[in-house]
């Protein structure tokens, strides 16, 4: 009956990895230059855990007791987007990063987009979403092409108002452009970016969808716990992240609200083994990329109050680990994803074990503490960290 839940909490890093300068990211430190700014958190159940003992923030001091195993985790793949985080935690490693695009797309690209799904172009060019939607949205609406842009990261973002392309003309037209892209210009991610609104007042609406490459075959911890007879859960954008790859059901979460209310009742409806992942995705879509340090804050704080009643609720020999895929810093001049060490924090219930698990290099300990947890064979990467949550008298 062991129910085990990943919650990532998108884009809170803990400071800039060792590597972060390659990536022009040097100095980024969401968690504690966002504490900073707002004068300080109040968040007593993460506080309680130890994530002041992973890095004092203002307002979270190390305790001398934390309830939970706390540490930081290095990413080794190339790259710093959501895709190349979340398939580390689940134990694959991406050698060679995804394409950029910082001087925006090739022009045969384009060609064969127009020419595939009959619409133009618009942008072309690593932007905001937020600005480049203000920007262009009123050329959109008068001339009916899309706009496409890019990031940082691997993507191609596709924006469209919903006077011009419905909800579902937009995923056919980003189904086309995952196909499309492929060979050297596979990207991690093509991405539906619906938005709606007068001239002005232009907004966009929760209905994004991500088309994320397939993970190799037999790469991933979630397909190797299937066969063994855990069933996976995923809340939020997990699902298209792995491209349905080791997922037996998934639940659509719009935002941080719904994914915790998902949580609540799937752990609540769960039976025999399962795994439950949750993405909450705001701390990264509404607050990193917004350089909104204050609605971060407030964000956190929520979750916390909200985390303070889950965790009782957590039946004895169940496990929740809880970290990030990168960082997302508002207090930068960039909009983008930073190379950041992520926060861990575990928590065995009925244990409260908070041991200090240290830098530990690679996302993949996740992947092999799970794999510890359901009891499958050890994974090609990775070292678990399971029996060091555990009391000396359960061990």
């Amino acid at each position: 009956m062991a129910r085990a839940i990943l919650i990532v909490l998108d884009g809170l890093g803990v400071g800039h990895a060792p590597d972060a300068a390659a990536y022009g990211d040097a100095g980024s430190n969401t968690l504690a230059n966002m504490a900073a700014r707002v004068g300080g958190l109040n968040i007593p159940n993460l506080h309680s855990l130890g994530l002041g003992n992973i890095q004092e923030l203002q307002g979270v001091a190390a305790v001398d007791h934390p309830r939970a195993g706390h540490g930081r985790l290095q990413e080794v793949s190339a790259g710093k987007d959501s895709t190349t985080g979340h398939w580390e935690l689940m134990g694959l490693v991406t050698e060679e990063a995804f394409p950029t695009y910082p001087q925006g797309f090739p022009a045969d690209i384009l060609d064969e987009f127009t020419r595939l799904t009959g619409y133009g172009v618009l942008g072309n060019k690593a932007a905001s979403g937020t600005a480049i939607i203000e920007e262009l949205g009123d050329e959109h609406l008068a001339s009916g092409k899309l706009i496409v842009y890019t990031s940082a990261d691997s993507v191609f973002q596709v924006a469209a108002h919903d006077q011009v392309c419905e909800l579902d003309e937009l995923y056919r037209v980003c189904e086309i452009a995952r196909e499309m892209l492929q060979g050297e210009h596979k990207v991690s991610r093509v991405i539906a970016r619906p938005f709606t609104g007068p001239s002005g007042r232009f907004t966009r609406t929760e209905y994004r969808h991500d088309y994320s490459v397939e993970p190799p075959e037999g790469s991933l911890v979630l397909t190797a716990l299937q066969k063994s007879g855990v069933r996976v859960l995923s809340i939020g954008k997990i699902y298209d992240l792995f491209a349905g790859t080791g997922i037996d059901e998934s639940h659509v979460s719009r935002n941080n609200a719904e994914g915790m209310a998902e949580l609540d009742r799937q752990y609540a409806a769960a039976g025999g083994s399962t795994l439950i992942l949750l993405n909450l995705v705001d701390f990264d879509m509404l607050w990193g990329h917004r350089n909104d340090p204050e609605g971060m804050k407030k964000g956190l704080e929520i979750f916390d109050v909200w985390l303070g009643k889950f965790l009782p609720k957590m039946a004895e020999g169940d496990l929740l680990l809880m970290t990030a895929d990168h960082g997302n810093d508002p207090t930068t001049t960039s909009t983008d994803h930073s190379r950041e060490q992520v926060p861990i924090l575990a928590y065995l219930a009925g244990s409260e074990n908070g041991v200090d698990l240290g830098v530990r290099e690679g996302f993949m300990d996740v992947a092999a503490t799970y794999a510890e947890f359901f009891g499958i064979p050890a994974l090609p990467k990775g070292t678990g960290f399971l029996s060091s949550l555990k009391m000396e008298d359960e061990v």
